[in-house]
C-alpha cells in the first residue's frame, strides 16, 4: 500500500470519528442538560464527572469546536449548544456585570472558586470569539475580542516583551500561553482581516525567536523567569515534545500569512521532537523530556500524538515528493496509533487521556478540552486530503 493510500485511509477513519461518533457524543452526553454548560469531564463509564471543578477555558474550547464543526459541516447547527455555553459563561463566570474575560474556575455548583484573569485562559476566549464570529457572523463576539486584547495590553504588561502569566504572582513565564495566542491572533487575523490581530502575531514570533527556541540544541523551552531568561532548576530542563510538534503546524501558518521564512525552525523542531520525544517501543509521544531525550514523565498523553499528526500533514505539503511520502507515513502512523491506544474501548466518541510508561492505561477519564485537539486535527487532515490526496 503507498504512503498516499494508506494516509487517505486513515484520514477517513478520523473523519468517520469525528463526525459520527466524537460530535454527536460531546454534543448531547457532554452538555449538562440543567444549564447548558460543557462537563468538565466523562468518566471511563460514559457518566458525566458531576464532581468537578469546572475551568471557564473548557467551555470556550468547546464553543470553538462545535463552531468549527458546522464550518466543516460536520454539524448541521451548532448554535443552540454553542449559545447556551456562552449564557453559562456569561451567567456563572464573569467576575462582575462589566468584567472583561471569565474566572478560571467555577465549583461543581457554579460558584466562582478561583477570580484570577489568566493570559492562556485568554488564548481560547479569543478563539471561542473569533469562531462564533466566523461561523454565526457575531458582532458582539468580536466585540467582546478587542475588549480583550485591551484589557491584556493595559493589565497584563509589565514592561517586557509579551504578556503576564495573569493577573496574579507566578513563579515563572512560560512559552504556552504564547503558543496559543499565537494561534488565536492568526485566526483573529484570518477571520477578520484586521490587521492588528496579526501585529499580535508577530510580536509571539518574535519571542520564540528570541527565546523560546534554542539554536544549539533546537529544542522549545517552556519555562522562564520575568525577563525571559531560561528558568532554573528542573522547570528550566523540560521539554515538552508535544508543544514542539505544534510550532511546526503554527510556524507553517505564520509562513502562509507573512511569507517568513521557517523552513530551518520546523525541520529542527520536527526532528528534535521525534528523536528525544518518541517511545521507541510503542511509537507514542512522551509527555515530558529533557533537551537530550531523557524521560522526565514516561506518561503519554493522547494530544501530542494529535500534534505529530498536524506537523507532519503541514511539513508534507511544502515537501519535495520524495520527502512527502516520509511525512506522509508519519501522519498516518499517528492516526492508527490514536485509534489503537486512545479511543474508549466502549464509549463511542470517547478517548482515553493518558497511557504509562508501561502503555498502560493512566488516567481513563475523558476530559472535554482534548476535543479541541482531535478537531484540529480533523480539520488539517481534511484540508490536506483535499489538496493532495
Amino acid at each position: 500500500m503507498s504512503p498516499s493510500i494508506n494516509l487517505n485511509s486513515r484520514i477517513n477513519q478520523l473523519l468517520c470519528w469525528l463526525k459520527d461518533d466524537a460530535l454527536p457524543y460531546w454534543t448531547t452526553s457532554g452538555i449538562n442538560p440543567l444549564n447548558g454548560a460543557v462537563y468538565e469531564q466523562m468518566l471511563f463509564d460514559g457518566q458525566p464527572d458531576r464532581l468537578s471543578n469546572q475551568r471557564l477555558r473548557v467551555q470556550a474550547r468547546q464553543v470553538m469546536v462545535f463552531c468549527a464543526a458546522q464550518q466543516q459541516h460536520w454539524l448541521s447547527n451548532s448554535l443552540p449548544v454553542v449559545s447556551r455555553i456562552v449564557e453559562f459563561m456569561h451567567t456563572h463566570g464573569r467576575i462582575s456585570a462589566k468584567a472583561i474575560g471569565y474566572a478560571q474556575l467555577l465549583t461543581p455548583d457554579n460558584q466562582i472558586i478561583e477570580p484570577k484573569l489568566d493570559s492562556y485562559d485568554f488564548a481560547f476566549y479569543f478563539l471561542a470569539y473569533f469562531h462564533r464570529f466566523k461561523t454565526f457572523n457575531d458582532q458582539q463576539a468580536l466585540d467582546e475580542a478587542t475588549a480583550l486584547l485591551w484589557h491584556m495590553e493595559v493589565h497584563f504588561k509589565d514592561g517586557s516583551a509579551g504578556w503576564l502569566e495573569g493577573n496574579y504572582p507566578a513563579p515563572h513565564r512560560r512559552q504556552n500561553p504564547h503558543m496559543h495566542l499565537f494561534e488565536a491572533f492568526m485566526t483573529g487575523y484570518e477571520v477578520t482581516q484586521d490587521a492588528k490581530w496579526l501585529a499580535k502575531a508577530g510580536q509571539i514570533f518574535s519571542l520564540f525567536e528570541q527565546y523560546f527556541f534554542n539554536p544549539s540544541t533546537h529544542v522549545l523551552h517552556e519555562y522562564f523567569n520575568a525577563n525571559w531568561q531560561l528558568a532554573n532548576g528542573p522547570q528550566g530542563e523540560a521539554v515538552e515534545p508535544g508543544h514542539m510538534f505544534e510550532w511546526v503546524w503554527l510556524l507553517r501558518w505564520y509562513e502562509r500569512l507573512t511569507a517568513t521564512p521557517v523552513n530551518h525552525y520546523c525541520e529542527d523542531l520536527y526532528q528534535k521532537a521525534l528523536t528525544i520525544g518518541c517511545d521507541p517501543q510503542s511509537q507514542l509521544i512522551y509527555d515530558v523530556t529533557n533537551l537530550h531525550g531523557k524521560v522526565i514523565n514516561g506518561t503519554k498523553r493522547c494530544w501530542p500524538l494529535t500534534e505529530l499528526v498536524k506537523a507532519s500533514l503541514v511539513q508534507a505539503s511544502v515537501s519535495t515528493p520524495e520527502l512527502r511520502s516520509y511525512y506522509e507515513d508519519k501522519a498516518a502512523l499517528g492516526i492508527q496509533l490514536l485509534f489503537d491506544f486512545y479511543m474508549h474501548p466502549q464509549i463511542k466518541g470517547s478517548y482515553i487521556d493518558q497511557i504509562a510508561l508501561d502503555n498502560t492505561v493512566q488516567a481513563n477519564h475523558a476530559p472535554a478540552s482534548t476535543l479541541y485537539h482531535f478537531m484540529v486535527m480533523g480539520i488539517e487532515a481534511n484540508k490536506y486530503a483535499r489538496q493532495f490526496l
